[in-house]
């Protein structure tokens, strides 16, 4: 039994790194060109150590025509998707999570296949439709779609917030005078801010990372994402390695930064 026992954990392991490897490779690769010289991309073969650390790679992206216009409409959008999906996701969270009513787990499945609908069936609808009402080619129109995009996982995650935050407290706190609303904002919503705050940047993660709405919905207001995949294929590739570490750093330090709170939620010790 010891045997078994030790032979599963070792297969177990054995997965982990073989994911996290699969995962982490593609972006130290990317992050190691990114900082080489310009010729460093062309070397074959590429070396796998750092040999020569070099800012000129992400010089030329970040002078590139568009690139700093492009972040900051990226920063913009996430902060508008990020506002939005809070003051939309954290009431329905906190119905999911306190109240009974007839067709809740109907209401939370239908959340989830909201998901189901691909992007590529609704973006010309939504091109078209955002033309007519004179949103077309503005940050409000990306932001709109992302919030609908991450709304989903917004809510879920507010609703776990909240389930884990005793509904004894606000009722002992309705017993000493208080109101349902200020209850809720005394008691629960300060419990709740560490989870509310992992959604929002997971939410500022989702619309950060995001191209194919972004591409399609702005011509001059573009996205970073929308952006770089747009010159793509008339870049050099050296342009390609600094974007995609451009793009993709943010995201895993906000990813790092948020781990502890998810794990929390899901009742995993991080340390």
């Amino acid at each position: 039994m010891k045997g078994r026992a030790w032979i599963g954990s070792a297969l177990w392991y054995m997965g982990a790194i073989a994911l996290a490897l699969w995962v982490l490779a593609p972006i130290y690769l990317i992050g190691l060109l990114a900082f080489s010289p310009r010729m460093a991309v062309y070397r074959w073969p590429r070396p796998l150590l750092p040999l020569e650390f070099s800012l000129e790679t992400m010089r030329f992206f970040v002078s590139a025509t568009g690139t700093l216009a492009a972040t900051r409409n990226s920063v913009v959008v996430a902060l508008l998707t990020m506002m939005l999906s809070l003051a939309l996701g954290a009431p329905a969270g906190y119905a999911l999570a306190r109240f009974l009513f007839p067709g809740r787990e109907a209401v939370r499945m239908g959340i989830l296949m909201t998901r189901m609908f691909p992007m590529a069936i609704l973006s010309i609808p939504l091109a078209v439709t955002f033309i007519r009402i004179g949103l077309y080619d503005t940050p409000w129109a990306v932001a709109l779609v992302h919030t609908a995009m991450a709304l989903p996982f917004v809510i879920l995650i507010t609703a776990s917030v909240f389930v884990s935050i005793p509904r004894d407290l606000e009722e002992a706190a309705m017993t000493l005078g208080c109101s349902p609303l200020s209850a809720f904002l005394r008691i629960s919503l300060p419990l709740a801010l560490p989870g509310l705050a992992a959604a929002a940047l997971f939410t500022f993660v989702i619309s950060w990372n995001e191209v194919f709405a972004a591409a399609i919905l702005t011509l001059r207001q573009r996205t970073l994402p929308a952006l770089v995949i747009t010159v793509l294929n008339e870049s050099p590739l050296y342009f390609r390695f600094a974007g995609g570490f451009f793009m993709v750093a943010p995201a895993l330090v906000i990813l790092l930064i948020i781990r502890r709170f998810l794990f929390n939620l899901w009742g995993i010790t991080s340390r």
